[in-house]
C-alpha cells in the first residue's frame, strides 16, 4: 500500500509556481537585508570573485597608505629638526659675530656658550626620530616606502648626518677643536689671535651650515609634498576600487524593493489559484456528506 499523496495536475503545477516564488521572495529578502545581491561564489562566481579581488587591492593600498602617512610624520619631525638647528646655527653666528670685538673674558664666555650650543644641536638632532627612524644625524638610516604591492613603484630617502662636527667643516681649524670621542666642538676664543680674519672664518664656515642644513630640509619637504600627493592619489584609487566592487556586488534596493511588492502579489495570486485548484477535491469530499 502506497503512503504517496498524489495531488492533481492543476494543483501539483500551483503548488510548484508557490514554492518558485517563495524561493525568490527569499532571496529577494536576503538581497534587501544584507544589502548585496552577490554575497557569495553560489550567487555568481564570476562577479563575486573579480569584487573580492578589488576589495583585495583596496585593503592592500589601504595599509599601503598608512605606511605613507607614517612616511610623512618622520620627514616632518626630521624637518622640524632642522629647522631649529638652523636657528642654534644663527644664534651661534651671533656669538662669533659678538666675540670678535669682545674682550678677552667676554670671549671666554662667549666660548662657553658656542660650545654648549654646538653640543645642544647635536642632542636635538639625536632626538629628532620618529618610530625608530633618524633621518638627521645618520647617512646610514633609510626611509623606504613601497606604493604597490603588484609594482616595483617605492621612494627611497637616504638619510643626512647634520650632526655638528659634520655640519660645520672648513675655514675654522685654528679656531673649533673637536673633544675627543665626544663629535662635540669647543672653542677657544681667547687665544685667538688675528681675531677678525679667523672669526670671519668661522662665521663663514657657520654659514656654509645653515646653508647646507637648508638645503637637506628642502629636499626633505619636497619628498614631504610628493608623499602627500601619493597619498591622495592612492585614497582616490582606493574609492575607485571600492566603488567597483560595489557595483558588482551591491543591490538595487529601489529595484529589489519593487521585486519584493511584486512577488508577494504574485504570491497572494498563486495561493488564490491553488486554492481555486483543490475546490474540485473538496467537490468531491461534499458527495460524503
Amino acid at each position: 500500500m502506497s503512503n504517496n499523496i498524489v495531488l492533481g495536475t492543476a494543483t501539483q503545477q500551483n503548488l510548484l509556481a508557490l514554492q518558485n516564488l517563495n524561493t525568490q521572495l527569499g532571496t529577494t529578502q536576503g538581497h534587501l537585508a544584507t544589502g548585496l545581491a552577490v554575497s557569495s561564489a553560489i550567487d555568481d562566481a564570476v562577479k563575486y570573485f573579480q569584487a573580492q579581488s578589488l576589495t583585495n587591492r583596496a585593503d592592500d593600498l589601504s595599509t599601503r597608505k598608512d605606511a605613507i602617512a607614517q612616511g610623512i610624520q618622520s620627514l616632518t619631525t626630521a624637518t622640524n629638526g632642522i629647522t631649529s638647528v638652523i636657528s642654534i646655527l644663527q644664534q651661534m653666528e651671533g656669538i662669533v659675530n659678538g666675540a670678535a670685538t669682545q674682550t678677552s673674558a667676554q670671549r671666554a664666555s662667549a666660548a662657553t656658550q658656542f660650545s654648549t650650543l654646538g653640543q645642544q644641536l647635536s642632542t636635538l638632532l639625536n632626538d629628532a626620530s620618529y618610530q625608530g627612524l633618524n633621518l638627521v644625524n645618520s647617512t646610514a638610516s633609510n626611509l623606504t616606502l613601497q606604493f604597490s604591492i603588484t609594482s616595483t613603484s617605492k621612494l627611497k630617502i637616504a638619510g643626512q648626518n647634520l650632526l655638528f662636527s659634520k655640519l660645520v667643516t672648513g675655514g675654522k681649524a685654528q679656531v673649533l677643536g673637536s673633544k675627543a670621542g665626544t663629535g662635540m666642538m669647543s672653542v677657544k676664543f681667547s687665544a685667538v689671535s688675528n681675531k677678525v680674519s679667523l672669526f670671519t672664518n668661522v662665521y663663514n664656515a657657520l654659514q656654509t651650515a645653515v646653508f647646507k642644513a637648508q638645503a637637506a630640509a628642502q629636499t626633505l619637504g619636497t619628498n614631504v609634498n610628493f608623499l602627500q600627493t601619493r597619498m591622495s592619489f592612492t585614497q582616490q584609487y582606493i574609492t575607485t576600487l571600492q566603488g567597483g566592487a560595489s557595483d558588482l556586488t551591491v543591490a538595487d534596493v529601489n529595484q529589489e524593493s519593487t521585486n519584493l511588492v511584486t512577488l508577494q502579489t504574485r504570491q497572494q495570486l498563486a495561493l488564490q489559484s491553488l486554492s481555486i485548484a483543490t475546490q474540485s477535491e473538496q467537490a468531491v469530499l461534499r458527495l460524503f456528506h
